[in-house]
């Protein structure tokens, strides 16, 4: 059996900032430490850190007065840091930067009279946040049929964003639908989409293209990334497996496989790709391979507000 590893692969930049956040915070400050909603969409990631005393909530109404709480890197609304002021909460905002941009936009086109079309997903956490930072002017598309139904008062004053974890492919139909129906509206930035997401679907094809039959992907079933590799490998005429660790790969996928190709979501940590890759080799004799696609070299500062000790919501 050969197996063919995807690189790039794991952890992107927001992601290393968002778990560094949490780290340091871990070093520097007294128990508990809460953070709201998941720090990033990984099973492990964040077991590990419970374990460690992180307390993950999702209200802020579960956080005593005055508490400390991390901002995870998928983004809030202007309305939890309100919440977060009245109830006193020291905050670190480990937003990643990539959305952040995003929300900056939005207030930007905002002065100029726009309203918003935001391709995503329903209900995942990127897009609460962005919706929220103007809830009457940003409408929500996750088709081309919702374009049709898009209620737009003024198609020549109209700005299109979309979730930064989705790719170009992604967003090429919904993006061609926004065209024909409104050619004059703004169309996002192209650093706007994450380049690791991009990056990781392009070397889940240069894979397939090599031979992959099957891939093995790293990655929680909540991470919407890890989630559209796996569509990603079934497009280019593969089986896709999405497992959180090596004791979930079921060897009937394996059976007869000549070829297998292994990434990782965005969120995903190395050492889970490390037992995985350690079950091929000894248990089918794997041979490995890594097949380099892309040189990454994005990094992010860390949040200013641990000077501070959390700064107070909303500065």
């Amino acid at each position: 059996m050969k197996i063919l590893l995807a690189n790039p692969r794991g952890f992107c930049a927001g992601v290393v900032r968002a778990i560094d956040t949490v780290e340091i915070a871990l070093r520097r400050f007294p128990p508990p430490i809460y953070v709201r909603k998941e720090i990033v969409h990984n099973k492990i990631v964040v077991e590990g850190f419970q374990k460690r005393g992180v307390v993950f909530i999702d209200s802020l109404e579960e956080a005593p007065e005055g508490s400390l709480v991390v901002f995870s890197a998928h983004g809030v609304s202007p309305e939890v840091r309100r919440r977060a002021r009245s109830r006193r909460l020291r905050v670190i905002d480990a937003t990643c930067p990539l959305v952040t941009k995003v929300h900056l936009e939005v207030h930007s086109f905002l002065k100029k009279g726009y309203t918003f079309l935001l391709i995503g997903h329903r209900d995942h956490d990127e897009v609460d946040g962005t919706l929220g930072e103007a809830p009457d002017k940003i409408f929500l598309v996750e088709t081309p049929e919702d374009v049709a139904r898009a209620p737009v008062p003024d198609p020549d004053h109209l700005m299109v964003l979309t979730q930064t974890t989705l790719s170009v492919d992604e967003t090429r139909g919904i993006l061609a639908a926004v065209k024909r129906r409104f050619p004059h509206a703004a169309a996002p930035a192209k650093d706007d989409i994450c380049y690791a997401t991009q990056n990781r679907q392009d070397a889940v094809k240069e894979l397939a293209r090599r031979g992959a039959e099957v891939f093995l992907v790293v990655g929680s079933k909540n991470s919407s990334n890890s989630q559209r590799l796996v569509d990603v490998a079934a497009s280019q005429g593969a089986r896709g497996h999405l497992v959180d660790r090596a004791e979930e790969i079921d060897p009937a996928w394996l059976a007869g496989v000549r070829v297998v190709g292994i990434t990782a979501g965005a969120s995903a940590p190395e050492h889970l790709v490390r037992e995985v890759i350690a079950v091929l080799t000894t248990r089918y004799g794997g041979v490995l391979e890594e097949v380099t696609v892309r040189a990454e070299n994005v990094h992010f500062a860390l949040p200013k507000d641990f000077q501070d000790g959390g700064m107070p919501a909303g500065k």
